[in-house]
């Protein structure tokens, strides 16, 4: 009877240790350094499974995110008819919203007849992140303030090893990603991978990346006019002034310094030195993050489309009376919106959502 009772006890211990291993192996929480690559080859999966089992449509993935490791179980169909909960399904999926691939605050509040405001209010939100799969409040009360939903990006700190080498390149170390040797050399990821011809963000350790272009891209030359009288005060104003004591500078392809600058570098310069903490991305990614305005102020971004590429390629600052400064043509400098090549690519103005 003993032998009996032990054995039980034993199966029993067994089948639980075995439930939580399964448990355990089927997601994975990113720790920083995480590239799905490596995520990947360590669960002996593959990188299409992962993304496809976590919905994700790039590589990118960030700290804390929990990541299913199996195919998700169907769900298994009741027979039976459970009686209505209390809360209503109906209500609870219109007061709420799942964020898609390439949405923004100001799209999700437009489409919600709401603002960015309300949103960030009822979402407990301090900036304007989001990111594909979270779950909004698009309508209700806010809550009291507690800590904020939106995973706030994890500061990545220079591998100790491995600095950059001479010649403007880098190789490198563990724990690597191309978006956190990007943010440390002042460049965008897109930077990096044309550079390197790179079709994917995989990077390996002991690689060598080329992280400064000195060539001058071909740029349009243009009819630099004269500085119009700028009135705007504040963070504008800032702005303005800062954009303009850098006329003359060096137009250079991926540059933010003022050894050179190309248009993204240009914005990325002047409004953090102005106070207005923003990233250092490209025409595309501050398009993103900036709103349609039809009755444009000093300071505001002014975009242009289809110049060296497709789509929203080039950018500047608007100064008033049909006027913008630049990191264009030879260096950076100030011209006019009737101008004969920036005339016809021009796009839209916009204002970044860092200003209001």
């Amino acid at each position: 009877m003993k032998k009996i009772a032990f054995s039980l006890l034993a199966t029993s211990s067994l089948a639980l240790f075995i439930g939580v291993s399964d448990v355990d192996a089927s997601s994975y929480t990113i720790k920083p350094g995480d590239t799905l690559w490596k995520v990947a080859s360590t669960n002996n999966v593959s990188v299409a499974n992962i993304k496809k089992w976590n919905n994700l449509t790039s590589d990118t993935i960030r700290p804390n995110q929990t990541l299913k490791l199996t195919a998700p179980v169907p769900a298994k169909s009741s027979t039976s008819i459970s009686k209505p909960s209390t809360s209503s399904p109906t209500a609870s999926a219109a007061n709420s919203y799942i964020v898609k691939s390439g949405d923004t605050l100001s799209r999700i509040a437009t489409l919600h007849k709401t603002t960015v405001k309300d949103l960030q209010k009822l979402n407990g939100l301090s900036n304007f992140l989001i990111f594909p799969g979270q779950k909004l409040k698009v309508s209700g009360t806010a809550t009291a303030p507690a800590a904020s939903k939106t995973p706030a990006p994890a500061k990545t700190a220079a591998p100790v090893t491995a600095p950059a080498a001479s010649g403007g390149t880098y190789k490198v170390a563990s724990g690597d990603t191309l978006t956190n040797i990007a943010h440390r050399h002042g460049i965008s990821v897109t930077q990096i991978m044309n550079w390197n011809n790179l079709s994917s963000s995989l990077i390996r350790v002991g690689q060598v990346l080329k992280v400064n272009n000195s060539l001058v891209a071909a740029q349009p030359k243009t009819d630099p006019v004269s500085k119009p009288t700028v009135t705007a005060t504040g963070a504008a104003g800032k702005v303005v002034s800062t954009a303009t004591s850098l006329i003359g500078i060096p137009y250079v392809w991926g540059g933010a310094t003022t050894s050179g600058f190309d248009c993204s570098g240009f914005i990325y310069y002047v409004y953090n030195k102005a106070g207005i903490n923003l990233p250092r991305t490209n025409t595309t990614g501050y398009d993103a993050r900036s709103y349609d305005v039809s009755n444009p102020k000093v300071g505001d971004l002014v975009f242009f489309s289809n110049t060296y590429r497709a789509g929203i390629s080039h950018m500047g600052i608007y100064l008033g009376d049909n006027k913008f400064i630049h990191a264009g043509g030879d260096r950076v400098q100030i011209t006019s919106l009737s101008d004969k090549y920036w005339g016809k690519h021009f796009d839209g103005f916009k204002r970044l959502y860092a200003m209001d």
